[in-house]
């Protein structure tokens, strides 16, 4: 059963007057602070070749890094992920996830009821609660220190119910910029360095949604391509007493970094293999056993743990969408 979050904020900082008395022990940034872009890297976890590639593609010197040193590391924090299977052994199943502060109930509704949400949460059965960080299941291997470190001053030493809210729950407009730029007569590219830019879909628009074609003669329908950015959503799958972190990964990390131990969310409940992949990334659903069933399954707090991470300086990353169209016109003898 779900403890009420108000059992326990006071012992885990989430009420604002808690927040301010440990204000001096929250520390800087979980990770010392580098020179340009980092990435931190969970060590030990397969495929190994995935860290290689990586580091040979995006890293600031990986047409020359030392490969057998990385590789030693790699099976230095494997070995450490085989003692914690013994070591803590269920860790995962024993998470405490909360109920939400009644507080926030009137935020949560107006998520529920947003556009954002119907759209992206469709599938399986929701509710809004309190997820715990530290024995939150983890697939993303790496995240950007630099990100992680801006989400962390965002949320200060004394963060407030509401402002969590919002940071794990946004509904505003996204942060990033976007960038666009025409590269031929039927080719546009779309430019952001946010993760979360993507193609959504094609669209067929009614003449009336869109203005300005009065010159071109009588309008019969617009086809329009869809770029933009997901929902941003915290979000999580849950399987029995495992959740998964589905969405998210830079404010857990931050918010786990200023010393708070739950954050508000989305918890999607699965209780099929074939649920899962409905609503997880393939290569996630295609190896569900190993994040729900295995004895110790990687966490948000390797991120953490210096025998299980390693900073990894990179060249700077954008996410680029290349949208072509083509027309074709004929006659068809009917």
């Amino acid at each position: 059963m779900l403890k009420s979050a108000l059992d326990v904020f006071g012992g885990i900082a989430l009420h604002a007057d808690t927040a301010r008395t440990r204000a001096a022990a929250v520390p800087p940034s979980p990770w010392p602070a580098g020179q340009g872009l980092e990435e931190a890297w969970l060590l030990g976890l397969p495929p190994l070749t995935r860290l290689l590639e990586f580091v040979e593609e995006h890293s600031v010197g990986g047409d020359t890094f030392d490969r057998k040193a990385l590789v030693d590391e790699w099976r230095a924090a494997n070995d450490c992920y085989q003692s914690l299977e013994r070591s803590e052994a269920g860790i995962a199943n024993a998470a405490e996830h909360l109920a939400l502060d009644p507080r926030l109930a009137p935020l949560a509704a107006e998520v529920a009821a947003h556009p954002h949400f119907k759209r992206t949460f469709d599938t399986l059965p929701t509710h809004f609660g309190m997820v715990e960080l530290d024995r939150l299941i983890v697939y993303q291997r790496h995240v950007t220190r630099n990100f992680v470190d801006a989400r962390m001053q965002r949320i200060g030493a004394a963060p407030d119910l509401e402002a969590l809210f919002h940071l794990c729950l946004p509904l505003g407009e996204p942060e990033a910029e976007v960038q666009v730029r025409k590269v031929g007569s039927r080719r546009y590219v779309f430019r952001s360095v946010s993760t979360d830019f993507r193609f959504h879909e094609p669209a067929l628009l009614k003449p009336e949604q869109a203005s300005g074609y009065e010159s071109f003669g009588t309008v019969a329908g617009i086809v329009g391509l869809v770029v933009g950015f997901s929902s941003n959503l915290l979000n999580v799958v849950q399987v029995g007493r495992r959740a998964l972190l589905n969405n998210g990964y830079h404010r857990a990390c931050a918010m786990r970094a200023c010393g708070l131990t739950h954050a508000p969310c989305i918890f999607q409940t699965a209780t099929r293999v074939d649920e899962l992949q409905a609503v997880l990334k393939s290569h996630v659903a295609d190896d569900a056993e190993f994040y729900f069933e295995s004895a110790r399954p990687p966490l948000l707090r390797d991120f953490f743990d210096p025998r299980l991470h390693k900073l990894l300086p990179v060249r700077p990353r954008a996410r680029h969408i290349e949208v072509n169209f083509e027309i074709k016109d004929y006659l068809v003898t009917e």
